[in-house]
């Protein structure tokens, strides 16, 4: 089966409707389809789906990552703590800003997975990303933490 690559998802031809969908159907998928809808949250899931778009994208820095999730308006990352091992970026205004508190609940995953993916494929080595802090568990923005294995 031939796949689709991250350059195939930037073809948009609609000329009525354009290229934007509004972020109550972005957040139906994720948070009642996948995270109600699936076996433990999805987690599983969205891991995999998440690192297989980290690695297509096409970026070739923490940098360049950062700038694209700024861009596809998947929030405002900024580097919050950066040593030899561990990176920590804080992500403004990311999609869940808004729902409803769920204290315990950390729900965007899927980000986390895309920034390994990215980060495992331009680094060459095994990178995990863990959220950390999440809107909807009441914190002030969702955080992630880097480690460069």
């Amino acid at each position: 089966m031939q796949g689709f690559s991250y350059e195939d998802m930037q073809q948009i031809d609609r000329a009525e409707l354009g290229d934007q969908v509004p972020l109550e159907l972005f957040r139906t998928i994720r948070l009642i389809g996948m995270y109600q809808g699936l076996p433990m949250g999805g987690r599983g899931t969205t891991l995999t789906i998440g690192r297989k778009i980290g690695e297509s994208l096409p970026v070739r820095s923490l940098e360049e990552l950062l700038a694209l999730f700024r861009k596809l308006k998947i929030g405002i990352p900024s580097i919050v703590h950066r040593d030899d091992r561990i990176v920590r970026v804080a992500v403004e205004d990311c999609f869940c800003k808004g729902l409803p508190v769920l204290e315990e609940k950390l729900v965007c995953d899927l980000e986390g997975a895309i920034m390994e993916g990215a980060l495992t494929r331009i680094s060459g080595q095994r990178v995990t990303v863990k959220e950390i802090k999440c809107n909807v568990n009441g914190d002030d923005c969702c955080e992630y933490e880097i480690r460069f294995n």
